[in-house]
């Protein structure tokens, strides 16, 4: 893998190739598409989304979002909630699972965040494995989907 791997803003230039990107099939009942984010993130401003393409050089290979910065409350968990990382199946075993949550980890920090949250479905072919070998634990919690509550601490993280 590169080592320019970096979040890039969605913009008109970048936002039909972002859009473009897809999962393997068996991944898409884990994995929202891009565009299903963007429509989550028009829905739902009072989550804050934070949403960011993820870019190998000039190549869109991934998405990422999340809430930032909200006040926790029965619709919203927070304040830091990974909502949405999606890496493009051309693109998977390449490290760049790691490396978006390697940066994401380091804006948070950079925000004076101590945690961050997220949730998947359980269940083969799940995320769940990924995020627990980048250091995610269960919260015990499910939300109102069946989905696992997941949290890292980010102090835990070199």
């Amino acid at each position: 893998m590169s080592a320019q791997v970096r979040l890039v803003e969605v913009t008109d230039v970048n936002r039909a190739a972002v859009a473009a990107l897809r999962v393997h099939p068996a991944q898409e009942r884990f994995v929202a598409s891009v565009e299903k984010s963007f429509q989550d993130a028009r829905d739902n401003p009072d989550a804050n989304p934070w949403f960011r393409a993820v870019h190998d050089g000039d190549e869109p290979v991934g998405f990422v979002m999340l809430s930032w910065d909200v006040v926790p409350g029965p619709e919203l968990r927070g304040p830091y909630f990974l909502w949405r990382l999606l890496v493009g199946a051309d693109h998977q075993g390449r490290g760049y699972g790691a490396a978006v949550l390697d940066e994401v980890v380091a804006l948070l920090r950079a925000e004076g965040a101590t945690e961050l949250l997220t949730s998947c479905v359980p269940g083969e072919g799940s995320p769940e494995p990924f995020y627990r070998r980048y250091g995610f634990v269960p919260t015990g919690e499910t939300d109102e989907d069946g989905e696992i509550i997941l949290r890292l601490d980010l102090g835990s993280r070199p």
